[in-house]
C-alpha cells in the first residue's frame, strides 16, 4: 500500500502562499506537459513533414477541446465535491464521489469517442477547413477520438487527486507519457513514414498510458479516495450534486469553444499560411495559459476544502492569493514571449509567412494574458464556493457571446486578423470585472453569516 500522505497538502491550515505554490507547480508543470502532447505533434510535423499537414494539426485544437469541455467541467464538479468532503472529514462520500465519477467517466467516455467519429467531417467544413488539408484534418481527429475514453479517465483522476493535495503524481505520469509521446511521433513520422496519422497515434498511446497510470495510483492509495474496480457504481446523490457543479461548467466551456470555432473559421478564411502560424502562436499562449492555470485549478480545491471546514476567512485570503500568483507568473511569462517570439514561432515551423502570421496573434491577443489569468481565478473561486451557475452564464454572454458579435459586426467592417484577436481581451475585461462583482458580494454575505453565527453563540 502507498503512503500517500507525503502526496497530500493541508489546505485548511498554516500559511497559504507557500503550500498554494507547492500545490500549483507540479500543475503547471503537468498542464505544460499536457500542451508537449500537441506542440509535439505540431514540431515534429512542421520539420519534417508538410506546412499542410502542420496546418491540418492545427485546425483541430478548437474542435478537440469541444469535444472535451464538458467532460473537464464535470471533473471541476468531482475536484468541488471531493474536496468538500475531504475538508468535512465525510469518508463514506469521499468513496462514493470517486466511484461515482469513474463510473461517469466511463460511460462518457465511450460515448463521445463514438459522437466524435460521426460529427468530425461536417464540423471540419463548417469551420471552413481548406480542402486542401480536409482530409488530412479528418485523419487526424478520427484518430483522436478514439482516445477520448483515456482522456477522460485521466481528467477524472486527476481531479481526485487534486481534491486531496496530491498534483506530484499527475505530473509524473504526464512527464513519462510526453516522453513517450514524443519518442514515438519521431518513430511514426521519420521510420514509418505516416505524418499526420503518426503523431496521431503517438498521442493517443501517451494518452493511454497516463490514464492507466494515473488509476493504478488510485487503486494502490491506502486513503478514503482509493479506487477499486468492483466498487463503480452511480451514486446518484452525489451524481446530482456533481452535475450540478459541473455541468454548468462543462456547457460554459462547450460554448466557449463554440465562439473559438467560429473564430477559427475566421482565421482559416486566411489560408492554410494563417493556421499555421495562428496554431504555432496558440501553442506558445498554451505555455502562459498553463502557468496560471495551475492557479485557476488551486483555488477550486482550496477554496473547496476550507469552504467545507467553515474557514471563510481564509477562503477570501485563498482568492486573493491565487490571483496575484496567476497574474504574476502570467506577466513575466508574457514579456518572456514578446522578446522571443520570433525564435520560439521558429521552433514549430520556419516558413517566415507562417512566423508573421504567428506574430499578429501575439501582438494583438498574447499581450492581454493577464487579464484571462484574472478571470479564470474568479471563476474557479466561484466554483470552489460552489457557485458554478452564475460564472457559466456571465461567461457565456460576455465571452462566448460577444465574441460571436464581433465576428459576425466588428470583424466585418475590418477583416483583418488583427481586428479579430482584439475580440479576446475586450471580453475577458468584461467578464473579469463581472465575476469580482458577484465574489465581493457572495464572500461579504458569507462572512456577515458567519459573524452573527459566532455571536448568536455567545
Amino acid at each position: 500500500m502507498v503512503k500517500t500522505e507525503k502526496y497530500q497538502v493541508d489546505m485548511c491550515h498554516g500559511p497559504l502562499l507557500g503550500k498554494i505554490i507547492r500545490f500549483a507547480l507540479p500543475l503547471m508543470f503537468a498542464n505544460v506537459s499536457a500542451l508537449l502532447f500537441h506542440a509535439a505533434d505540431l514540431i515534429v510535423v512542421g520539420h519534417f513533414a508538410s506546412s499542410k499537414a502542420m496546418a491540418a494539426v492545427g485546425a483541430a485544437p478548437a474542435f478537440t477541446t469541444l469535444m472535451l469541455n464538458m467532460f473537464w467541467g464535470i471533473a471541476a464538479g468531482v475536484n468541488v465535491l471531493v474536496a468538500r468532503y475531504v475538508g468535512a472529514r465525510d469518508s463514506r462520500k469521499v468513496s462514493q464521489a470517486v466511484h461515482t465519477a469513474m463510473a461517469v467517466a466511463c460511460i462518457g467516455g465511450v460515448f463521445m469517442s463514438l459522437l466524435g467519429l460521426a460529427i468530425t467531417r461536417p464540423v471540419l467544413r463548417w469551420m471552413a477547413v481548406p480542402e486542401a488539408i480536409m482530409d488530412l484534418a479528418s485523419l487526424y481527429m478520427w484518430i483522436w477520438c478514439l482516445g477520448i475514453p483515456a482522456m477522460v479517465f485521466f481528467s477524472f483522476g486527476s481531479a481526485v487527486l487534486r481534491a486531496v493535495g496530491d498534483t506530484k503524481r499527475p505530473l509524473y505520469y504526464m512527464l513519462i507519457a510526453g516522453v513517450v509521446n514524443v519518442v514515438l511521433n519521431l518513430f511514426f513520422v521519420l521510420v514509418c513514414k505516416m505524418d499526420v496519422a503518426g503523431v496521431a497515434i503517438a498521442t493517443k498511446l501517451s494518452n493511454v498510458l497516463s490514464a492507466v497510470l494515473v488509476l493504478r495510483a488510485l487503486a494502490k492509495s491506502g486513503g478514503d479516495y482509493a479506487f477499486v474496480w468492483k466498487k463503480i457504481k452511480i451514486h446518484w446523490t452525489i451524481f446530482k450534486e456533481m452535475f450540478r457543479i459541473g455541468l454548468p461548467a462543462g456547457v460554459q466551456g462547450m460554448l466557449f469553444s463554440l465562439s473559438n470555432l467560429i473564430i477559427q473559421s475566421s482565421v482559416n478564411s486566411f489560408g492554410w499560411q494563417a493556421i499555421a502560424g495562428n496554431t504555432a502562436a496558440l501553442s506558445i499562449e498554451g505555455m502562459v495559459h498553463a502557468s496560471f492555470g495551475a492557479f485557476a485549478l488551486a483555488v477550486v480545491s482550496f477554496v473547496g476544502q476550507n469552504h467545507g471546514g467553515r474557514h471563510y476567512k481564509r477562503v477570501v485570503r485563498v482568492i486573493f492569493t491565487c490571483t496575484g500568483c496567476a497574474v504574476v507568473s502570467a506577466a513575466i511569462l508574457i514579456i518572456i514571449g514578446h522578446i522571443f517570439k520570433r525564435p520560439l514561432l521558429a521552433v514549430f515551423n520556419p516558413s517566415p509567412e507562417v512566423i508573421d502570421w504567428g506574430v499578429i496573434r501575439l501582438n494583438y491577443q498574447f499581450t492581454f494574458y493577464f487579464l484571462l489569468a484574472i478571470m479564470e481565478v474568479l471563476a474557479g473561486a466561484l466554483r470552489g464556493l460552489g457557485y458554478s451557475f452564475m460564472p457559466t452564464v456571465v461567461t457565456l454572454l460576455g465571452a462566448c457571446a460577444f465574441r460571436v458579435f464581433w465576428v459576425f459586426t466588428i470583424f466585418q467592417l475590418d477583416r483583418r486578423l488583427e481586428n479579430l484577436m482584439l475580440s479576446y481581451p475586450v471580453s475577458w475585461l468584461i467578464v473579469s470585472l463581472i465575476h469580482a462583482g458577484m465574489l465581493f458580494y457572495i464572500c461579504r454575505r458569507m462572512l456577515i453569516r458567519a459573524s452573527k453565527r459566532q455571536f448568536d453563540k455567545i
